[in-house]
């Protein structure tokens, strides 16, 4: 074998080693840890706007929560949230509301975190729907792949993020988390 190959072998050989000896538990902490320090500040800022305020406020939702989550359905009914059909409509509002809370949650403590970053990654596309098509976002803010501008907030951003919940769908939460402790539990108890 010539000096490149073994070389090229070497390369290979070493990383293969290298993501075998850290792939259960790399990936998984280290998304979750980003997602704790990137997104559950946004998301959890975002839900507070959806509830009322302080302890007893957490169990009722703002009117702002509909206006954010069904702009053009709370006009129909002239911004009137009693008037409000509860299926499918004020349904789609406790559930947003509340998976904006719950899943970053699990998805931060690792628990249930597959579920949760597929809820999540929903959850993304929603809102992706809602700010195109309802909160009418200019063409900046939506982007597109493959442009000069890195940053916009929607495609540029988002893709990140769903990325970043693909990773704990495929790798898992890693071994510092609950999910990791429940397993081992469950394996104890068989």
């Amino acid at each position: 074998m010539s000096p490149a190959g073994r070389l090229c072998v070497l390369y290979q050989r070493s990383f293969a080693a290298f993501s075998y000896a850290t792939a259960h538990w790399v990936m998984g902490s280290t998304a979750r840890l980003i997602f704790a320090g990137v997104l559950l500040p946004y998301f959890f800022i975002s839900a507070m706007t959806k509830v009322g305020e302080g302890f007893a406020g957490f169990f009722t939702i703002a009117d702002g929560a509909y206006i954010q989550i069904l702009p053009t359905i709370m006009e129909q009914f002239s911004y009137d949230k009693s008037q409000l059909p509860f299926w499918p409509y004020g349904a789609m509002v406790y559930l947003g509301t509340y998976g904006e809370f719950l899943l970053p949650i699990l998805i931060v403590i690792g628990l249930f975190t597959r579920i949760a970053a597929i809820g999540m990654i929903i959850f993304v596309a929603v809102q992706t729907y809602v700010d195109i098509f309802y909160h009418s976002v200019d063409d900046r803010t939506i982007g597109a792949f493959f442009d000069r501008f890195p940053d916009s907030a929607i495609s540029d951003q988002r893709a990140l993020w769903v990325f970043l919940l693909m990773a704990l769908i495929w790798y898992g939460p890693g071994v510092l988390s609950m999910d990791y402790v429940l397993g081992k539990w469950v394996r104890k108890q068989h």
